[in-house]
């Protein structure tokens, strides 16, 4: 028993130098969504201990809704969070100093039935479309521009909008009760496996504007405060964020992993699920920043106040640097 005894006690304390390299990392507190489809790079982060290997630990807090999160950050009880870039343009523009590295530029578009005999925009002219996220959509907005420079058409004027949360958008398409529908990339794929079909991508409406579809909208974003006192943490966290993008891009071993928590009813589900964030993972190139002007100018043209507060043009230093 002796012996034994002593085993043990020579084993933890070998053990514990490492303990102690593990409680000396840095944390980076992020709020993030419970249900986002951000939790499947998270997830490879630290499955693959991509934080550990960058000098930092990412400590994930985990909230029911964007609001929550954002609320957590600001507050001061995490140090990131997820969110669009014209959030931070907002915020930025107010006052706030925050600053945005880019994550995702997976976007949505605009779904009709595959029988529904819809080809283009004017055929939804006196129809109902489903959208989620309310009036001030990003996609939704996009998709009027669009509309207006295409086709000439008012398409808020001219067709009736039953805006709701994703799931609602998502059932009342499949039913027939829209006959179009504007929902979040990752509804918009499963939609897609159920007899629905593409009648026009944000990105292709993007592009036509003449807007940098690889403009990422989607991103982590740090108080520049935080960015400024933490540099190696902060690029410790893109290092491993686009390492992970690395894993999910290249090998498909690493999404079996990954399926418990994708909600996929399906392996086609599963399949459109997952090709769905590979077409969103960003570039790496830096942001074309004359770009993001004229869609933040667009935004505000069409979104107003409410959606941009303040920032009526591209607030310096919104894009953090580092390369």
């Amino acid at each position: 028993m002796k012996v034994l005894k002593r085993f043990l006690a020579a084993c933890l304390f070998a053990l514990a130098p490492a303990a102690a390299v593990a409680e000396e990392l840095p944390q980076l507190r992020a709020a993030m969504l419970a249900s986002g489809t951000v939790n499947w790079e998270i997830s490879t982060i630290k499955t693959h201990e991509l934080d550990r290997t960058n000098g930092f630990e990412l400590k994930v807090q985990d909230y029911a809704d964007n609001g929550a999160t954002r609320v957590a950050f600001e507050g001061g009880e995490a140090d990131t969070v997820v969110a669009d870039w014209i959030w931070v343009a907002n915020q930025r523009a107010s006052g706030k100093d925050y600053v945005f590295i880019p994550y995702s530029r997976a976007v949505g578009g605009l779904v009709v039935k595959d029988d529904s005999g819809i080809e283009a925009l004017p055929e939804l002219a006196g129809k109902k479309i489903g959208i989620a996220g309310g009036p001030l959509d990003k996609s939704w907005l996009i998709l009027r521009a669009y509309a207006k420079q295409q086709h000439g058409m008012d398409l808020a004027a001219e067709t009736e909008q039953v805006f709701g949360a994703p799931p609602l958008i998502f059932k009342s398409a499949l039913s027939g009760e829209t006959a179009g529908a504007i929902n979040f990339w990752h509804f918009l794929a499963k939609m897609q496996t159920k007899g629905m079909r593409e009648l026009i991508s944000v990105s292709d409406a993007a592009a036509a504007l003449k807007l940098d579809p690889d403009t990422p909208l989607l991103g982590y974003v740090l108080k520049g405060e935080y960015a400024a006192a933490h540099p190696d943490i902060v690029k410790g966290l893109y290092t491993a964020s686009r390492t992970a993008k690395d894993l999910l891009r290249d090998d498909d071993e690493v999404w079996e992993g990954l399926r418990d928590q994708m909600n996929a009813g399906n392996d086609s589900e599963f399949i459109a699920l997952r090709d769905g964030y590979r077409a969103g993972i960003p570039s790496g190139k830096p942001i074309d920043e004359a770009a993001a002007d004229r869609f933040l100018r667009l935004m505000a043209n069409l979104g107003g106040a409410e959606l941009v507060g303040k920032a009526t043009s591209l607030p310096s230093g919104l894009f953090l640097r580092l390369e």
